[in-house]
């Protein structure tokens, strides 16, 4: 009693302030005084012991289901065999199998009798070998990828470059050349030779040959020359741009369709 009058005496000594401090320091050791509690209450866990005993558990697998059933009383095992049955037996002669004859018999081939010059003729190691074909060469600018060094032609530059088959790297379109050779009187040709420039076009273009003579092949082409797509030559696996090439344009009029009437 004499220790709760001094705390009460204590408490009411105090000033305001630190009476709030206090009931909140009282607070919060009251609150880890319960955490604690509750955390040494979860760790108490009552343990049973349990008996341990040695036991073996045999399991049988059977294919047979129904062997299963069985009860093992019911099975019985075969005794030893005596010597009496041990002894060897003769062997068994076996019947041979007839194999069933087919009525219908393998008809035999005719023979063909060949005489010796027939032999000989006959030979085919002494026939001699056909002659391989060779089709025609196309002839003008090739269209082809194929790597090496470009082909050299006859002929040379207005100034005696070198003169090379050209390639196309696009050929032009019907629509490209129709306002061009609509000038001109096919059907007929031209073939001239230009100098390539960058990104594949062609320049300083020249007039070699045309037909029919005044048929002004030659001149619609090197008109629509601007507009042609071709690849510089290759030296050593190189492009060459400014080296001059050979192009052929040909020019075919087709009829024009007549009208559907009834």
């Amino acid at each position: 009693m004499r220790l709760a009058d001094w705390c009460r005496e204590r408490y009411a000594g105090l000033d305001p302030e630190w009476r709030r401090k206090a009931v909140g320091l009282s607070l919060a050791v009251g609150i880890e005084a319960l955490l604690v509690l509750l955390l040494l209450s979860l760790g108490i866990v009552n343990r049973e012991p349990v008996p341990m005993s040695d036991s073996l558990v045999t399991v049988t697998m059977s294919e047979n289901p129904a062997e299963e059933d069985e009860p093992s009383e019911a099975r019985s095992y075969p005794a030893e065999d005596s010597p009496a049955s041990q002894a060897p037996q003769p062997p068994q002669e076996e019947e041979p199998v007839q194999q069933p004859t087919d009525a219908r018999q393998t008809p035999v081939p005719a023979l063909i009798a060949v005489s010796p010059d027939s032999m000989r003729s006959l030979d085919i190691s002494r026939a001699q070998p056909s002659r391989p074909i060779v089709g025609a060469q196309p002839y003008g600018p090739v269209d082809t990828a194929r790597p090496g060094d470009s082909q050299r032609i006859a002929g040379s530059g207005p100034n005696g470059e070198p003169l090379y088959a050209a390639r196309w790297y696009r050929e032009p379109t019907d629509q490209e050349l129709q306002g061009y050779l609509s000038t001109a009187s096919g059907p007929g040709y031209a073939l001239i030779n230009c100098q390539t420039a960058p990104q594949y076009r062609v320049e300083n273009c020249v007039l070699v040959s045309e037909g029919p003579q005044g048929s002004n092949m030659g001149r619609a082409v090197l008109a629509a020359a601007w507009q042609f797509k071709v690849r510089p030559p290759q030296i050593g696996g190189r492009p060459q741009v400014g080296e001059w090439v050979r192009i052929r344009i040909t020019y075919d009029v087709r009829p024009a369709v007549p009208p559907y009437s009834r």
